[in-house]
C-alpha cells in the first residue's frame, strides 16, 4: 500500500489543512517573454502568502505526461494514478451520489442524435439542457433487464450515469462512442473474454433504452463511456488519520473525493466566496478541506487568457474569508496545467504554494507565478508528495526511525 511508510509516523493533532485546487492553474505566455495567466493576474493575497511561505512546482503523473483531471487529483490525494486507475464511469456515478460498490459496473452516458439511418449526427444531442434531459433520464430509470439491477441518474445537460449491479459483472468493456459523426454508435464490446456476459447485458439495456428514446427529436440515442467499478481505495481517515471534506461544484471532483472517503459538503452557489463560506460552516467538523475551483480550467480550454486571469483574481479577492478561519496549512496549486494558448490540458509543471505560518521555511520568492515557482524552495516535486508535506507542516507526522 502507498501509505505504509506514513502510517507508523502519523500522530494526532488539532491542526487544519486546506488544499485549494485551481483546476488547470498552470499556463504559458501568449508571446515570448510575456506573462502566464497566473503571472498576469493581480493577486496581492497570494503574493503575500508566497513571500511568507514556500514555492515549488509539481509533476502530476510523470514528466512529459499530460494528465486527465481524475488521475491528477488522485496524485494530489496521494494515490499513484499509475497504480490506481479509476474509470470515468465511477467518477460520474459517485459524483452524483449514486451508490457504487466493488463489483458494480458504472458508465458515463451521453445522449446523442441519430439520423434516419441510425448514424450519429450530433454526439451531444444539441447540448440539450438539464431541464430537457431530466424527463429522458426518468424514462431510462424505468428500463430494466432480467438478471441485474440498473440505476440511472442525471449528471448535467446531455450527460447521465448508469450503474449495473449483479453477480459476476466485469468492467473491462469498450466505449460505444465512436468519437465522430456519420457512423452508428458502437456496440458494447468486452476487452477480455470474462467480460463478454457483461457486454451482452449492457447491449440488451442499450437496445431497450433506445426504444424509449425513439420519439425524441434530439436525444433519440445514447453512447456509454468509461466503464468502471469501485476501485476499493483506502479511505482518507484510515490512510492519513484525517476527517476530510470536499467542497466542489462539479460532479466529477465530488466523485473522486467520495471514492477516497471524503464527505461531500452540500452548498449553494458556484463562486469562490460560496465555497469558502461552506468551509466556514463545517470548519469545526473536519481536519482536511479539499476546495476545488473549476473555472480556471474552463477558461483555459476556451482559449480565454483574460478570462482565466479574472478567475484567478476572483479567488484572490475571496481568500481573506478562508484565511480568517486560520488554517494551519494552506496549499494553493492546480491539478494540471491548462494553458489558454493550447486550449487543453498540458504536461507542464504546476505552480505550488505551501503556506504554514508556524512551520514553513520561506524562500526568496515574493510572487506566485510559474517563474517564481520554478525557482522556489521546494523545487520540482511529484504531486504525490503533496499529502506528506501537508501532514508534516500540520504537525501530524512523527520522525522516521530512532
Amino acid at each position: 500500500m502507498p501509505f505504509n511508510y506514513l502510517k507508523p509516523l502519523l500522530q494526532p493533532a488539532e491542526s487544519k489543512i486546506v488544499l485549494l485546487i485551481l483546476d488547470g492553474l498552470g499556463g504559458l505566455p501568449v508571446e515570448p517573454g510575456g506573462p502566464t495567466e497566473l503571472e498576469a493576474a493581480n493577486t496581492p493575497v497570494m503574493d503575500r502568502l508566497a513571500s511568507e511561505g514556500t514555492l515549488g512546482q509539481t509533476i502530476p503523473i510523470r514528466p512529459g505526461i499530460t494528465p486527465g483531471s481524475g488521475p491528477a487529483h488522485l496524485s494530489l490525494f496521494g494515490y499513484d494514478p499509475l497504480v490506481y486507475d479509476i474509470g470515468r464511469g465511477a467518477l460520474s456515478a459517485s459524483g452524483v451520489g449514486m451508490r457504487l460498490e466493488v463489483g458494480d459496473v458504472a458508465a458515463r452516458g451521453n445522449f446523442c442524435t441519430l439520423d434516419d439511418d441510425g448514424n450519429i449526427s450530433d454526439r451531444r444531442a444539441g447540448r440539450i439542457s438539464s431541464e430537457e434531459s431530466l424527463p429522458l433520464v426518468e424514462r431510462l430509470q424505468a428500463v430494466q433487464i432480467p438478471g441485474v439491477q440498473t440505476e440511472v441518474r442525471q449528471v448535467k445537460e446531455y450527460r447521465f450515469a448508469i450503474v449495473m449491479r449483479g453477480e459476476g459483472l466485469n468492467p473491462e468493456l469498450e466505449d460505444t462512442d465512436p468519437q465522430r459523426t456519420g457512423v452508428p454508435p458502437l456496440p458494447v464490446k468486452a476487452s477480455v473474454p470474462a467480460a463478454e456476459p457483461t457486454a451482452e447485458l449492457f447491449n440488451r439495456w442499450v437496445a431497450e433504452a433506445c426504444k424509449v428514446l425513439a420519439d425524441q427529436p434530439k436525444a433519440n440515442g445514447l453512447t456509454l463511456r468509461g466503464f468502471a467499478t469501485h476501485p476499493g481505495l483506502e479511505p482518507y481517515e484510515e490512510a492519513y488519520g484525517l476527517r476530510a471534506a470536499c467542497i466542489a461544484v462539479y460532479p466529477m471532483y465530488r466523485g473522486v473525493s467520495k471514492l477516497v472517503g471524503m464527505d461531500v459538503i452540500e452548498f449553494d452557489g458556484e463562486y469562490p466566496e460560496d465555497e469558502f463560506n461552506a468551509a466556514a460552516r463545517v470548519w469545526d467538523d473536519y481536519d482536511f478541506f479539499f476546495i476545488h475551483i473549476k473555472k480556471t480550467d474552463s477558461k483555459g480550454e476556451d482559449g480565454d487568457f483574460e478570462g482565466k486571469v479574472d478567475v484567478i483574481e476572483s479567488v484572490d479577492r475571496a481568500l481573506p474569508q478562508l484565511l480568517a478561519l486560520e488554517p494551519d496549512v494552506l496549499i494553493i496549486t492546480g491539478d494540471h496545467s491548462t494553458p489558454s494558448s493550447m486550449r487543453t490540458h498540458s504536461w507542464h509543471p504546476v505552480p505550488f504554494l505551501l503556506w504554514a505560518p508556524s512551520a514553513a521555511r520561506p524562500d526568496v520568492q515574493t510572487q506566485f507565478g510559474e517563474r517564481a515557482c520554478d525557482m522556489g524552495g521546494l523545487g520540482t516535486i511529484s504531486a504525490l508528495d503533496t499529502m506528506p508535506l501537508a501532514l508534516a507542516h500540520a504537525g501530524r507526522l512523527n520522525k522516521y526511525g530512532a
